[in-house]
């Protein structure tokens, strides 16, 4: 490194000191002195990826489209998986703990990406965060409830700019839809439905078994994370984990923070006060001593009830997965599309309704007719053409707690508690009683859960709250 390198650095670790205290806008280095169309170093942002292989390459790639990015620093457990990061970003460090790489590079990035498996979202995102670093992570926010609450508390705490990677948050089909809404089109909702076809990985299956060879290429160790210590197995990786309980959240995890997200944006809830559900039968399909109860179910209908926050009255919100709809409304004609193909959002007012597909898109009201008879709103939300990760790159620009994003935590992390509530209605469900047989045993957990929002507890079933918080394995914790 020159001299004047040396400088330029130690100007922008100055500079980035007095933003987070100040708020100030980046102005080191005139670009006049630089020359014209040329980016002074210190304008940009330094980006390291947690999570480079998979949803974590792609996300990678939409950020590097800004010229006010670097990718400066890569870490994944797996070096199979990041070899195609590693090949673009070339100049970038590469890690395989995201522990060692926050502690060498701190100094060196100013904001992190996290795509790992879920188990891993809210023990990299939280590091990154204490550290004073911008956080984009994927969604689901995290794994369980507890953690939720946790990168809630931490986003006010330490004021850097996240986003949840929800990315229809940032599209103008919620947003017409809300000006559609706040304009009385369709009343007062009063239910909502939402559904996915998903899975589209393995679910409802019998845990893995065989004895394998760990790959040279991963660290299974760190792959594992805060996860109970179980011997490898290919059949989880790279993408499968997502069906299994000790890594993945299901259908719901993976998909309700896409499609979930306009009914949360638009309507006054918060926290549901219950949940229930009924889920198809797991592998194998007899109820006995051998039932599998590490998978996700194939597929499940979830029923979660919102009192409403301005106090008038409540709202029912039902989920449906692995190819179950809810029933087709009458006003939608026999060939018209209910929602598209990955899912959509029903919306039941009493003076209308309202379709929408997958992450929000193209909202209409129903009959569809009434797009062309009824003069639509103005619009009064602010678009985001940039899109969802140039809106977070913009947002980190603008100093440490100033820019603005469509999913912070603030909004992300109650969003993902209230989605994962229908979780603990799900793994409830599936739970067994070693003391009862037979029929008696499968009716352990099916009940209605009534939710204490404020105190994280399942109310009226003990048994569900071991959901609420996880138990880290050894040398792994979560705290502010």
């Amino acid at each position: 490194m020159t001299p004047a390198d040396k400088n330029l650095q130690t100007a922008r670790r100055k500079f980035l000191k007095t933003a987070a205290i100040a708020g100030a806008g980046f102005f080191i280095v005139p670009r006049h002195v630089l020359g014209r169309g040329y980016i002074a170093p210190s304008d940009k942002l330094n980006i390291a990826g947690i999570g480079a292989g998979g949803k974590g390459a792609s996300d990678l790639a939409e950020f590097a489209k800004s010229p006010f990015v670097n990718i400066v620093a890569l870490c994944d457990v797996d070096d199979r998986q990041a070899a195609g990061s590693r090949k673009k970003f070339e100049k970038a460090n590469y890690y395989q703990d995201f522990r060692e790489m926050l502690a060498k590079e701190k100094n060196n990035i100013d904001a992190c990406s996290i795509s790992t498996p879920d188990h891993t979202h809210a023990v990299a995102t939280l590091a990154a965060m204490q550290l004073g670093k911008h956080v984009y992570t994927q969604k689901p926010l995290t794994h369980d409830i507890y953690e939720a609450r946790i990168l809630t508390e931490a986003a006010k705490k330490y004021k850097v700019v996240t986003q949840m990677g929800n990315q229809g948050g940032s599209g103008d089909g919620v947003r017409k839809a809300k000006e559609m809404y706040d304009a009385g089109m369709i009343g007062t909702v009063t239910e909502a439905h939402a559904w996915t076809n998903r899975p589209v990985w393995p679910q409802g299956v019998a845990n893995p078994t065989g004895k394998f060879e760990t790959p040279g290429e991963l660290n299974w160790d760190l792959w594992l994370g805060t996860a109970k210590w179980i011997d490898y197995n290919p059949a989880y990786l790279p993408f499968d984990w997502r069906g299994f309980w000790a890594f993945g959240t299901g259908a719901l995890g993976d998909m309700a923070c896409h499609i979930m997200d306009p009914i949360y944006r638009m309507l006054p809830i918060l926290y549901p006060e219950s949940a229930e559900c009924s889920v198809a039968s797991l592998w194998p399909a007899k109820w006995n001593d051998t039932q599998n109860t590490d998978a996700c179910p194939p597929s499940s209908i979830i029923h979660l009830n919102y009192p409403r926050t301005d106090g008038k009255g409540k709202i029912k919100v039902s989920w449906h997965d692995g190819g179950l709809l809810p029933a087709r409304p009458e006003e939608l004609l026999p060939e018209e599309p209910f929602g598209n193909w990955d899912g959509g959002v029903l919306l039941v007012g009493t003076k209308g309704k309202m379709l929408l597909d997958c992450y929000g898109a193209n909202p209409r009201l129903l009959p569809t007719r009434l797009m062309k008879e009824k003069v639509m709103p103005k619009e009064t939300i602010k678009r985001v053409p940039e899109g969802h990760y140039l809106q977070w790159v913009n947002a980190c620009r603008e100093g440490y707690g100033n820019g603005k994003t469509s999913s912070p935590f603030e909004y992300a992390g109650p969003f993902t508690e209230s989605i994962l509530m229908g979780n603990l209605a799900i793994r409830s469900w599936m739970m067994k009683n070693p003391k009862l047989k037979g029929w008696e045993d499968k009716y352990l957990g099916r009940k209605k859960l009534i939710w204490d929002a404020k105190d994280m507890k399942v109310t009226n079933f003990d048994e569900a709250n071991q959901f609420v918080k996880r138990e880290y394995r050894e040398g792994w914790k979560l705290e502010l």
